[in-house]
């Protein structure tokens, strides 16, 4: 087998992964949604629900930041 039949195949072989995976991230996706519309369903609001998932990510010390400069932005347009 030539290098290039070796390269190509490898890079078929990447390809497919990427595909696979592809279709694995969007039925992970698919089922994200489903949890957020039983969740509406039960009376939830998503929208606080997903800002809470992406607090939680958040490291501490970047959510303090956050907090801190949200805080100052209200302050500053009177929202308080």
């Amino acid at each position: 087998m030539s290098e290039d039949n070796v390269a190509a195949d490898q890079l078929r072989l990447f390809i497919e992964r990427i595909e696979r995976l592809e279709e694995e991230k969007k039925g992970i996706a698919d089922d994200i949604k489903d949890v957020y519309a039983e969740a509406k369903a039960n009376g939830y609001d998503t929208k606080t629900m997903r800002s809470i998932v992406r607090l939680r990510k958040m490291e501490s010390h970047a959510r303090q930041e956050a907090d801190a400069l949200l805080e100052t932005y209200r302050n500053a347009l009177g929202l308080d």
